[in-house]
C-alpha cells in the first residue's frame, strides 16, 4: 500500500522598505525513486521572477530563481503531490559481511563514497569520537543494524528537542554540551558520530508528515518546518533512513528532497539582496503535510 501526500512550503522574507535581489537558489522538489513519485508540482514567486531548473553535484534538483523587480517582500509558495511507497530500514536485509560491525567497504565503494566517509566537524577534545566509541561493545559483537538503531534511539531518549529558526546548525560539540537541539543538530551528530566509526553518512532535508495536521494524536516532533534525518550506507541494503528526532526508519512518513554532504548544503533557500543596514526585516516559514489518501495496489 502506498500513501499520497501533499506538501506546501511558504518562504516569506520582510524587508523595510523596496529592495533588489539576487539569485536564490530554492530546494523543494522531492527525489524521485523507488519509494517516491512525484505526482504534481509548482512554485509561485512574487515579485515575478526568473525560474530554471539545475541539479547540483548530488544530483539534487534545484530551482534558481531570480525575481525581476524590487520590492518589500519575498515570498516562495511550493506545492507538490507524491506518492510514497516506502521503505524500512529495519527489513532490508544486509550483505552477509556488513551485518556484524565492524565490516569493510570494498575499495570500488570507498571510491564512489568519498566525503561521505569523512568527519566534516573538528573534535578537538574527542568528545565526538568518545560519544561514538561507547556503542562499541567492550566484549563480543555488535550487530550493524543494531548499533545504528541504539544511536539512533539513544540521541532521541537523552537529547532535547528544541525547535529552532535561526539559520546555521550546531557543531557536533555544542550539541553534545547542549544536550539538545533541533532535527537537523541531532542529524549532524548522527553523521559525524557514525563516521567516526567508519560508516558512509550523508545528510538528509525533506519534510516529515504529522499525524496531527489531519486530527489524529502523534508523538511526531519537527512539523510544520523542514525536517532533517540521516542515511547510512551499509552493503546489500543500501542507504537505510534514520531519523534520531523521532526513531523513524523509514516508511512514508518522511519525504526525502535533498541529500548532501554537509548540513549547509541543503537549506532550502539561499539567496541575496541588496539594500541599507537594517532593510531586513526577518522571516517567516509555513510548512503544512497533508495525507490525501491511501493507494491499495490489486492483489495485496
Amino acid at each position: 500500500m502506498s500513501v499520497i501526500l501533499q506538501v506546501e512550503h511558504t518562504t516569506l522574507y520582510r524587508y523595510a522598505r523596496p529592495v533588489s535581489f539576487g539569485e536564490h537558489r530554492v530546494m523543494f522538489r522531492p527525489r524521485s525513486g523507488y519509494d517516491v513519485q512525484v505526482l504534481d508540482l509548482s512554485l509561485q514567486v512574487s515579485p515575478d521572477a526568473d525560474i530554471r531548473w539545475v541539479q547540483d553535484v548530488f544530483s539534487n534538483a534545484v530551482t534558481l530563481v531570480t525575481p525581476r523587480f524590487p520590492a518589500d517582500n519575498l515570498e516562495l509558495v511550493a506545492k507538490f503531490r507524491i506518492e510514497h511507497f516506502g521503505a524500512s530500514s529495519i527489513e532490508s536485509p544486509l550483505a552477509p559481511h556488513a551485518e556484524i560491525y565492524p565490516f569493510a567497504y570494498s575499495g570500488e565503494e570507498r571510491i564512489d563514497l568519498g566525503g561521505f566517509l569523512v568527519p566534516q566537524h573538528g573534535d578537538p577534545d574527542g568528545r565526538v569520537a568518545a560519544w561514538a566509541n561507547m556503542f562499541i561493545p567492550s566484549i563480543g559483537d555488535i550487530a550493524t543494524r543494531r548499533m545504528l538503531t541504539d544511536i539512533t534511539s539513544t540521541i532521541k531518549i537523552d537529547f532535547a528537542y528544541v525547535s529552532r529558526d535561526t539559520e546555521g546548525t550546531q557543531t557536533p560539540t555544542q550539541t553534545l554540551s547542549l544536550r539538545a537541539g533541533s532535527c537537523r543538530d541531532f542529524a549532524l551528530l548522527m553523521i559525524e558520530a557514525v563516521r567516526r566509526l567508519g560508516f558512509a553518512a550523508r545528510f538528509v532535508s525533506g519534510y516529515i508528515y504529522d499525524p496531527a495536521v489531519d486530527g489524529m494524536q502523534t508523538g511526531v516532533v519537527g512539523g510544520g518546518a523542514t525536517h532533517a534525518w540521516v542515511e547510512v550506507y551499509v552493503p546489500g541494503a543500501g542507504w537505510l533512513t534514520f531519523d534520531p528526532t523521532n526513531t523513524i526508519y523509514g516508511g512514508t512518513d518522511l519525504i526525502r528532497v535533498a541529500v548532501t554532504r554537509d548540513a549547509f548544503q541543503a537549506a532550502p533557500v539561499q539567496g541575496s539582496f541588496t539594500g541599507r543596514v537594517g532593510d531586513y526585516l526577518g522571516m517567516d516559514i509555513h510548512v503544512k503535510v497533508n495525507r490525501l489518501s491511501d493507494v491499495v495496489v490489486p492483489g495485496t
